[in-house]
């Protein structure tokens, strides 16, 4: 089933026209980059996703049930519920540690009950390899191991899809690496939709999967989710 399906899709941004005519579809636990020039649309595409920006025209639809043309405050909610984000900004929250901002998300999403949410925490700090760094605050950590409570965050509530916006952008080479590693991680085992955007050409060779180019106001495949080399063996350890 798609995730994603635009379908002859405008986007305008303050009368601009930022993409036209675009066509584009995402399954369940695909994994594709968006890339392209500095102002090309790929922050705007993203953000359609979720209703920040509105579709100007065309047909938009998520999850085969949200049509992204006609979301009502509500159908939006039960949307952003189903979708996670990743920035390269962390947006942590400073007065608490990891685990009491992780705990924080998942009572704001309606998990009451103590027990399910200790073991939901557990096991998404397991799957980022920060078992040990509950007890933390946000600036005893490094910023890999930030990034990777934001993933956290971010997955706390089983997403079906994924977003992340240069989740690497503000990283070093090598700290960089274990946030792919861990996304196509994600992808492979949360069998979580994945769609990112980024600027490093060598990660589309080091982690190939799809292509979506912005460029003079299209979205163009690149490469096809489906065509994507299967590297799956390469991301099943984690190490910081």
């Amino acid at each position: 089933m798609p995730i994603i399906k635009y379908n002859d899709v405008d986007i305008h941004l303050d009368s601009k026209i930022i993409l036209e005519n675009v066509n584009f579809t995402l399954d369940e636990e695909d994994f594709a980059y968006i890339i392209g020039a500095v102002g090309s649309g790929k922050s705007s595409l993203l953000k359609t996703l979720y209703g920040e920006v509105p579709i100007h025209s065309g047909d938009a639809v998520l999850f085969d049930e949200y049509d992204l043309k006609k979301l009502r405050s509500r159908k939006l909610q039960a949307l952003r519920r189903r979708i996670g984000i990743v920035f390269q900004d962390f947006q942590l929250l400073t007065d608490r540690n990891v685990h009491d901002n992780l705990d924080f998300v998942l009572r704001s999403t309606g998990w009451k009950s103590r027990i399910e949410r200790e073991k939901r925490i557990e096991e998404v700090l397991e799957l980022v390899a920060l078992q040990q760094k509950g007890y933390k605050m946000p600036h005893e950590l490094s910023g890999g191991e930030q990034q990777r409570v934001v993933i956290a965050r971010a997955i706390l509530n089983r997403p079906a899809l994924l977003l992340a916006d240069e989740p690497t952008g503000n990283l070093d080479s090598v700290t960089g690496n274990h946030i792919m590693r861990l996304l196509h991680r994600i992808c492979k085992e949360e069998k979580t939709a994945v769609l990112m955007i980024t600027h490093n050409e060598q990660w589309l060779v080091d982690y190939p999967a799809g292509e979506f180019l912005c460029c003079g106001g299209k979205l163009q495949m690149k490469r096809s989710p489906r065509n994507a080399v299967n590297q799956a063996g390469i991301f099943d350890k984690i190490v910081e």
